[in-house]
């Protein structure tokens, strides 16, 4: 799969490839409906796509919209590109699969950048502005059966993100982790994560994991609500 990235886009990493490797393990059929949200380059999409999903890419930036299209474009897919805030460019949409590399990075302040790279990581003092609201809505855009793919570090709350997707009635389970050094931009901010909490005193390492929540299954709740 070729990922091209256009001036002013995060380059895919190895938590996009990770969470490509969680979408392929998916086995999507023939026209199942996917959602790429917050899909910057668009390159979780395009793996999707090319299993034969119907792709729809969101994210605020024009650019990372471009991306996708461009990315759509070289693999010989189609992917649906619109600009929204997470789920307002999906309104009364549901899909078989949701998948979302949100920024999630602890900042130094609440306020979210509206523009510059930092855009493409910075989420507020807890590295949840992005997160919480995705985890407390993605049930109503899951089809009966339906599957949430969220991907990010331990510093931000693996049980916080399990929590709010069970009370949402999401079945719950981690499907990949991956243990390893600290990126450049964590690096910088270890000093806050230290005193805050999310990193052990004198860890320079993080854990990535892809959360996974799943909608029941139609047929299943009938079954059970017979018994």
């Amino acid at each position: 799969m070729r990922v091209i990235t256009v001036p002013g886009v995060f380059q895919p990493r190895s938590d996009t490839w990770m969470l490509i490797e969680a979408v392929r393990a998916q086995s999507l059929g023939p026209g199942a409906r996917m959602l790429d949200l917050c899909a910057g380059s668009g390159a979780v999409g395009v793996a999707a796509a090319l299993q034969g999903a119907d792709v729809t890419a969101v994210d605020l930036s024009r650019r990372a919209l471009l991306s996708a299209r461009l990315n759509a474009l070289v693999n010989g897919v189609r992917v649906r590109a619109r600009r929204g805030d997470l789920f307002s460019a999906v309104a009364g949409e549901r899909f078989d699969l949701i998948a979302t590399n949100p920024p999630y990075v602890p900042a130094a302040s609440e306020d979210l950048p509206s523009k510059g790279p930092s855009r493409a990581w910075d989420a507020g003092r807890d590295g949840r502005a992005l997160l919480d609201p995705i985890c407390s809505r993605a049930a109503e855009h899951l089809r009966p059966g339906g599957t949430l793919l969220v991907i990010h570090s331990e510093v931000c709350g693996i049980e916080d993100t399990e929590r709010t997707l069970a009370s949402n009635g999401l079945g719950v389970d981690v499907v990949l982790r991956h243990r390893g050094p600290l990126g450049p931009i964590l690096r910088e901010r270890v000093a806050q994560l230290w005193a805050e909490g999310r990193l052990p005193n004198g860890s320079m390492e993080e854990e990535i994991v892809i959360v996974r929540g799943r909608s029941p299954d139609a047929n299943a709740a009938l079954l059970a609500c017979a018994r």
